[in-house]
């Protein structure tokens, strides 16, 4: 029967690929089961595979990275930035688009599950091996595939929308650009009660990396109410009438030493203290 060679082929492709999502499953759920990362690095490197193209491929440390961050596993998100370093952050093959992405989704899933330990491990490797150039790239690039939620957005911009304080600093103490007032704004507005007070601290972080002032579009429109949320000398600066306050100027300097040098200082001098 001449369809018959056809058929054989497709079924042993079709248990092929079923035997690489089954490798693939087992993996994720010893990486939430908190394997050690010897063991895990052992089983991607010999027992776990893709399917990819009609064929199975071995299992990438950016892929590993990636279950690493959803499930929180620390040690092992170390040791693949430890050994593959900007490797870990290339992006992967998207088995929906069928393409490569341009970034790199895992600054964006480090924010989204507030990873912060892992991201400062993967701020840190981009301080250590990538240039300057490579650097900028990967803190501002838009990672994710159009299918998902973060498409077409930073990891600073989904610190924005999430209220994400601490992964914010990182990002912007590491070079990332300071852009989404607006939606710093925005989320501040709409975030509820128990909320608002991370949104605050966001604005707040953006507002010391800003270069210039800027007077967003909903400030100009509704200036007595934003003058009010804003306090008066921020309204002032951002509408280009009155210098940075005292404060801000000063935490501008403390801050690019170092993420934690805010976090340590006494409440009276935090950022919301210059409103």
């Amino acid at each position: 029967m001449p369809w018959l060679p056809w058929l054989l082929a497709s079924q042993n492709d079709v248990m092929s690929e079923r035997q690489c999502e089954r490798t693939s499953f087992s993996f994720y759920c010893a990486v939430r089961e908190g394997l050690p990362a010897w063991l895990l690095e052992d089983m991607r490197a010999m027992e776990v595979f893709c399917w990819e193209d009609g064929r199975p491929r071995a299992f990438l440390p950016s892929e590993a990275l990636l279950y690493a961050l959803v499930h929180d596993h620390q040690d092992y998100a170390r040791y693949l930035l430890d050994r593959y370093s900007l490797s870990a952050l290339t992006a992967p093959r998207c088995s929906i688009c069928c393409g490569h992405r341009s970034g790199t989704p895992h600054l964006n899933v480090a924010v989204r599950y507030d990873r912060v330990s892992i991201l400062g491990a993967m701020v840190e490797t981009l301080k250590d091996v990538a240039t300057a150039t490579e650097r900028q790239q990967l803190l501002e690039s838009c990672g994710s595939c159009a299918h998902v939620s973060d498409a077409g957005k930073t990891a600073v911009r989904v610190a924005l929308e999430l209220s994400r304080a601490d992964c914010l600093l990182l990002l912007l103490v590491h070079g990332a650009r300071p852009d989404g007032l607006d939606t710093a704004l925005q989320t501040l507005v709409s975030s509820g009660a128990a909320q608002r007070r991370h949104a605050r601290r966001c604005l707040d972080l953006l507002l010391l990396f800003l270069p210039y002032p800027q007077l967003p579009r909903c400030v100009r429109e509704e200036p007595q109410r934003w003058q009010s949320l804003l306090g008066k000398r921020v309204f002032s600066w951002l509408c280009g009438l009155a210098p940075p306050p005292l404060l801000l100027q000063a935490l501008r300097c403390l801050v690019r030493s170092g993420p934690d040098q805010i976090s340590t200082l006494p409440n009276f001098l935090q950022p919301h203290s210059w409103q």
